[in-house]
Order: structure tokens, then C-alpha cells, then sequence
């Protein structure tokens, strides 16, 4: 418009002053040239038609009043346009502004919404809460009808189940599906990103397991490399999903990928944890794991049990002498593990418990010395009595083949010597002093016949004789044969019996010989007794448990420790040469295992004691 005034006033000025008609003609030109180019630069062109309408103005003053109500008016409408303009471009600017604001506000609103899940996301670590909350605010950020959280099964990822639904979707919670079903979902995982589908007005879209929508956008939930599901959210309100919604999703795909894969590694290190523990307590042996310093940071019941302690006491306290005393050969392990070693298993006796011990040790990972170590202990003291036994048992059961063998070509010859020597003392066909060697030869011989018998009845290999013994009654019977002696030599026996029958299943005959050898025994051992203690025999029975004891203990002097793994050792004896055959404990121990029980000896402060543990025959009905 002001381009045209502008050629308006050129005009007339070509009319009324010609000298300036051809400069404004083309000063009108450039106006419009510069309006069609240059839109964003119309304010100067208001400017400059202003400028060129005061310069027709200026030169054609003379024309009349009418040139200048003319000017007045180019200049009204040049004000008016550029008013225009500016309310224009004011107008858009607010637009403009308007819509940073809303994207803006938006924005802010996500991130907090975000943080938000942040926070719900960071007060728990299970599972089921953690895929309920994100399929809430799913459908919360994308103001959608229905979510879904798919979580893989199975390591290839082919068995799925629905984790978490809600909205439209709840009724599909905990379905599960197998192998490859041509689903939304599945598309998403297969391709490794999101999968977005618009349907008609009607659900026709397969989302997952038998669910159709009408719209939907699945993000594959993914960490550390692997996929572990699909988030899944269904028909948006307010019309197809954007970028900007495609981006809220996938935002919240990746942090809740994060803490899902979190949960699970959690889980897991939850399950091994408890699953190590369970086997770390059910050992039967003790098993502990030291420091650098041999403090123990973590034990096992079945070690605190051997040590005598609570768990908690064992904790922090030195393992060595607590288990070991001052061993030297588990102080060499414990060292030898610490240099990174694998020392051989080593049997120590623990002056401490009292206990044989078998100690392994093995250093805690691969780091330098000093190091951690782990520490395994087992209590071998009842093997070792056993393996002793066992030997035992094979050298005993030797020893009487042998001795069988020899008895029995003994016996021939010491029956004829004593024979002759009884024939000859009748016929007293020689002199004094040839009867008095004659006597000597016949109680020699009858002493080795006595010796030869013992040995057979070491050797006999026989089954005894069964039926209901009372041990009292042999403890009875017994006390009567060995009274006589025992008042002879000034030896109390005292008999505490149980109060109820002690029955047992057995010979009555081999019974009383096992508890004549024992008191015997026990008479010989007082009997060295010249002074001290009084010379008192106790013999006591029991029978208040499955199994019945017999007990003989003496005030004598005891068995030196040194002897006592010899005690029950065929021809193995204390006394004097003469006074023993060495065959009496070892007889008796033969004949208490032949009865399925146990003979053994316990050392007193004030004696020795010998307890035969036998077992109670508990139908004694007629």
C-alpha cells in the first residue's frame, strides 16, 4: 500500500512538476521490488514511502493543499500497517511462547512424574511390586487404558508371562505364553525396540495372549544385554501415541529394565545366599573361615558344638587354641594355607577338647599373603577308637588261631607228664626226696594244663550259651566265690546293685567269668596297696537306659596312660612274670563283644575303673 501512495504522488508529481517525476516513479518501483522480496523488512518500506512522500512534499510545495493531504495520508496508512504488522507478529510471538510453555510444563511434569517412579522404584526390591508400579504409571504418563509387564521365563526368552496388568488390561494377569505367537509383544522382543500399532475404532490388534486393543506401543525391557520382557501400554485417550510418548516410554522401558534386572540379581544372590547357608550348617564336620590373622569371621554349628560354644561366642576369637591348643603340626597347617599352599590334611590330638581332630585348610581366594583361609575340622576321636578296635579285633582273632594251634599240641604232652607224675606220687616208689620233685613236676604240669585251657577258651570259636541273665544274680553268685579270699587279704567289696532286675541276653557261665577276671584283677591291683587309701572293691550295676552297665573299680594304682592302649592285648600283662598270663582282659573283652557289648577302661583320680555296657533284654515276660 504505502508503495502504491509512493507511485501515487509520483504520478503527480509527473503532472505538476515533471524535473522530479522520473526519480519518484522509480523510488515507487524499489517500494514494491522490496515488498514482494522482503516481507520480514515492511516496516522500512513504511519508512522510506514516508520519506519519499515528504520529498514530493518538498518539491512540489507549491502544488496545492491537496498534495498534502495526500502526504497525511500515506502517512496514516503507513502508521496504521505498521501497527497492524507489529500486533501481527506480537500475536504470533505470544503463540510461540505459548507453546514453549505447554512443552515446557510437560516436560517438567514428566521428569518429576519420572523422579517420582524413581522414588516408588528405589522402596522396594521385589519383584511383583516393582512391575506393578511401573504398568501404574505407564498408564498414568501416557494416559492409556491398559498396561502390561511381560517378563521371560526361561533363558531364550520363548516362555512368557504376564508380570503385572492393570486398567483394561487386569484380566489378562498372569497369563502365560509359549513359544512364538506372532503378538505385539513378541515383535517388540524379537527386534529388540519399540513396536507401535493403530488399529480401527475396533480392538483388533493381538497385543499379548489373547488380548486385542485397539492401539498399543511396546518397549522391550532390556539390560545388560538381554531382554528380559516387554512393557506394553494399550489405547492412549487422547489419540495415537507421539514422539513425545514413544519417548516417555521408552524412558520408563529403561529404568524399569535397570531395576527388574536389579531385583533378579538380588533374588538370586538372595537364594544362593540362603541355599550356601543351608549346606555351610548342615555339615557334620566343623567348617570356618579365618582372617589374615586366624580370627574366625564365620562358623558353622557343627564346629561351635565341637568347641564347646555358642556361634556368636566363636566369633572373633582365635581358632587355634581354641580347637587345637598349642599343637605345632595345626599351626604348620594354618601357615602353609596362609602362603597360598594346599597342605595334606592333618590329625591332631586337641590337649584342649580332648578329641582327636582331622584339620584341612585351604587359602580364601588369590590374593597375596596374609590371606583369609577356610578352615575344615572333623572330629576323628570315635574313628580312631574304632580303627583301633578293628586292629584289634584282626590281631586277637590271629593271635587265637595261633594259640589254638599251640594249645592244642600242648596239650598232649602236659596231659602225660602230669599223668606219670600223678601215677608215680601213688606208687611212692621213690624216696622223699624224689616224691617232693615228683610234686613239683605234677603242680608245674597241672599249671601249664590250667594255661593250655585258658588258651583254648581264648581260641574257641563256639557259639555261647543264650538266655535271660540278671547281672545281679551273677554279681551275687560271683561276690560268694571270691568272699573268702577278699576277707583273707583284708579287701572290702562293695556290691551296689540296681534296685530292679538288670537283664540281659546271654551265657550266665562266660558272664561270671568276665566279671571273676575283672575282680580278680582289681583284688591283684589293691593288694599292692601296703598303704594309703583303704583297699576297697565297688562293684555296681545299672540298667536305667537301653543299655546296662557293670561297673568293678578299685582304690589301687591305676594303669599308667602309656599301658592303657595295650590292656586288652592277648598275653599282655602288668604283673610280675609268674602272677599272669596276659590273657584274662583280653579274654573277657572277647567274651563281652561275643555278647554284642563293650568292655573299657576309665582312669580314676582314685583307682581304675573297667564298665562292661551290654544290651537291656526288655521283653523278661515268662
Amino acid at each position: 500500500v504505502a508503495a502504491l501512495a509512493a507511485a501515487a504522488g509520483g504520478v503527480a508529481a509527473g503532472v505538476l512538476a515533471r524535473p522530479v517525476a522520473l526519480p519518484t516513479m522509480a523510488a515507487a518501483a524499489a517500494l514494491m521490488a522490496l515488498c514482494h522480496w522482503r516481507p520480514a523488512r515492511e516496516r522500512d518500506v513504511h519508512v522510506a514511502a514516508v520519506g519519499t512522500m515528504a520529498l514530493v512534499e518538498w518539491q512540489l510545495a507549491p502544488a496545492g493543499w491537496w498534495i498534502a493531504l495526500l502526504s497525511a495520508g500515506v502517512v496514516a496508512a503507513t502508521v496504521w500497517l505498521a501497527l497492524t504488522a507489529a500486533d501481527r507478529r506480537l500475536d504470533q510471538v505470544r503463540g510461540a511462547r505459548d507453546s514453549v510453555a505447554a512443552q515446557l510444563d510437560r516436560r517438567i511434569s514428566e521428569l518429576f512424574s519420572l523422579q517420582e517412579l524413581s522414588y516408588v522404584l528405589s522402596e522396594s526390591i521385589a519383584l511383583e511390586r516393582i512391575v506393578d508400579q511401573v504398568a501404574r504409571y505407564a498408564v498414568r504418563f501416557l494416559q492409556a487404558d491398559g498396561a502390561i509387564v511381560v517378563l521371560a521365563d526361561d533363558a531364550d526368552g520363548r516362555r512368557l508371562h504376564v508380570a503385572a496388568a492393570v486398567g483394561t488390561l487386569a484380566p489378562f494377569a498372569d497369563v502365560v505364553s509359549d513359544g512364538s505367537d506372532g503378538t505385539l509383544v513378541r515383535l517388540a522382543i524379537g527386534r529388540e525396540r519399540i513396536e507401535v500399532a493403530q488399529g480401527g475404532s475396533v480392538p483388533s490388534l493381538a497385543l499379548f495372549g489373547g488380548a486385542t486393543v485397539r492401539s498399543a506401543a511396546v518397549a522391550p525391557l532390556r539390560a545388560q544385554g538381554v531382554t528380559m520382557g516387554a512393557l506394553a501400554v494399550a489405547d492412549r485417550q487422547g489419540g495415537p501415541f507421539t514422539t513425545e510418548d514413544l519417548w516417555l516410554l521408552s524412558t520408563v522401558a529403561t529404568q524399569a529394565s535397570v531395576v527388574i534386572a536389579n531385583s533378579r540379581l538380588y533374588e538370586m544372590v538372595r537364594r544362593s545366599k540362603e541355599e550356601w547357608e543351608t549346606a555351610f550348617n548342615a555339615l557334620t564336620e566343623g567348617i570356618a573361615v579365618v582372617d589374615a590373622e586366624g580370627h574366625v569371621l564365620r562358623a558353622n554349628g557343627a564346629l561351635a558344638r565341637l568347641a564347646g560354644l555358642d556361634e556368636a561366642e566363636l566369633l572373633g576369637r582365635d581358632l587355634a587354641p581354641v580347637l587345637f591348643g598349642d599343637a605345632p603340626a595345626a599351626a604348620r597347617l594354618l601357615n602353609d594355607a596362609r602362603s597360598g599352599e594346599h597342605p595334606l590334611p592333618v590329625v591332631v590330638r586337641s590337649e584342649t577338647l580332648h578329641r582327636a581332630l582331622r584339620a584341612t585348610a585351604a587359602p580364601l581366594g588369590t590374593d597375596a599373603a596374609p590371606r583369609a583361609l577356610v578352615v575344615l575340622v572333623e572330629d576323628v576321636t570315635d574313628q580312631q577308637a574304632m580303627e583301633a578296635q578293628l586292629f584289634q579285633n584282626e590281631k586277637m582273632a590271629s593271635i587265637g588261631q595261633l594259640v589254638s594251634g599251640v594249645a592244642h599240641e600242648l596239650n598232649n604232652p602236659l596231659t602225660s607228664i602230669r599223668g606219670l607224675a600223678e601215677l608215680l606220687l601213688e606208687q611212692g616208689a621213690s624216696g622223699e626226696r624224689s616224691q617232693g620233685h615228683l610234686r613239683v613236676i605234677y603242680e608245674q604240669a597241672d599249671r601249664a594244663g590250667r594255661i593250655v585251657r585258658n588258651l583254648l577258651t581264648f581260641a574257641r570259636k563256639g557259639s555261647l550259651e543264650q538266655s535271660m541273665v540278671d547281672l545281679n544274680e551273677v554279681v551275687r553268685g560271683t561276690s560268694q566265690l571270691v568272699a573268702y579270699e577278699l576277707n583273707l587279704r583284708g579287701i572290702e567289696l562293695d556290691t551296689r546293685l540296681s534296685a530292679t532286675a538288670v537283664p540281659v541276653l546271654g551265657d550266665r557261665y562266660a558272664l561270671q567269668q568276665v566279671l571273676l577276671n575283672l575282680v580278680t584283677n582289681a583284688v591283684q591291683a589293691v593288694s599292692e596297696q601296703s598303704n594309703g587309701p583303704p583297699r576297697q572293691i565297688v562293684v555296681e550295676t545299672d540298667s536305667s537306659t537301653d543299655q546296662v552297665t557293670l561297673r568293678v573299680r578299685d582304690t589301687g594304682p591305676g594303669v599308667p596312660a602309656d599301658l592303657v592302649p595295650y590292656l586288652f592285648t592277648p598275653f599282655f600283662t602288668t604283673k610280675n612274670a609268674g602272677h599272669g598270663t596276659g590273657l584274662g582282659l583280653s579274654l573277657s573283652y572277647g567274651l563281652v563283644e561275643a555278647h554284642g557289648g563293650r568292655l573299657a577302661y576309665a582312669a580314676r583320680a582314685d583307682g581304675a575303673e573297667f564298665i562292661v555296657t551290654l544290651p537291656r533284654l526288655v521283653d523278661v515276660g515268662p
